[in-house]
């Protein structure tokens, strides 16, 4: 008969592991992975409609002119600098650095805010109006699209932010940042082929 004694022998004790992890041993991670490619199959099915409705469409761009590239071609530069501080909020979660962390995500939320501005002028350049035609609709729906989720992470980067400036405060809340850091690389990276079909396409 098992004593007592043997029985607590056989238990593990875990309290000194960590509650948290980064990577793949997060379910935020497989979370984020998991979202990427719902939210990047929907990005695949409006560039696919939008070529084919340049296919079966007798004039491209439709009773319009190309959209004009300044603002398109500056937020895409802007994009591509904010890269940086991400990867310096990324780096000091993961090192579990919270001074670090907070610094960068502050001028991660500030590179999200002037993009958003952009955005906003961007929209006034695109030369046609989303209910005009099949044209104006897909432009608008691309467009539209990526303007949701830069808005919806600039929401969870400044509440992540807020967090990490006044609390409260915990340990995972590094693991929060850092796939909110990989999620932005999805945002920055689906950005680059929709440039291309808005603004590009049409002067092929």
């Amino acid at each position: 008969m098992t004593t007592a004694d043997e029985r607590r022998g056989d238990t593990l004790d875990v309290r000194g592991l960590p509650s948290y992890a980064f990577g793949q041993g997060s379910l935020m991670w497989w979370s984020t992975m998991g979202l990427m490619l719902i939210e990047g199959t929907v990005f695949a099915i409006g560039v696919m409609m939008y070529f084919y409705l340049r296919g079966v469409a007798s004039a491209w761009p439709v009773d319009a002119a190309p959209p004009a590239l300044r603002w398109g071609t500056l937020n895409t530069a802007i994009l591509l600098l904010s890269l940086w501080p991400n990867q310096m909020a990324k780096r000091a979660a993961e090192r579990q650095d919270r001074l670090r962390t907070r610094r960068w995500l502050a001028v991660c939320v500030l590179f999200s805010l002037v993009f958003l501005a952009v955005r906003a002028l961007e929209f006034t350049t695109l030369n046609v109006s989303w209910h005009v035609n099949a044209y104006g609709s897909v432009v608008w729906l691309l467009l539209g699209l990526h303007t949701t989720h830069l808005i919806t992470d600039t929401i969870d980067t400044t509440v992540l932010a807020v967090l990490l400036f006044t609390g409260p405060f915990e340990g995972k809340r590094f693991v929060d940042v850092s796939e909110n850091a990989l999620y932005w690389y999805f945002v920055v990276g689906s950005w680059l082929p929709i440039y291309a079909v808005i603004y590009l396409a049409p002067l092929a």
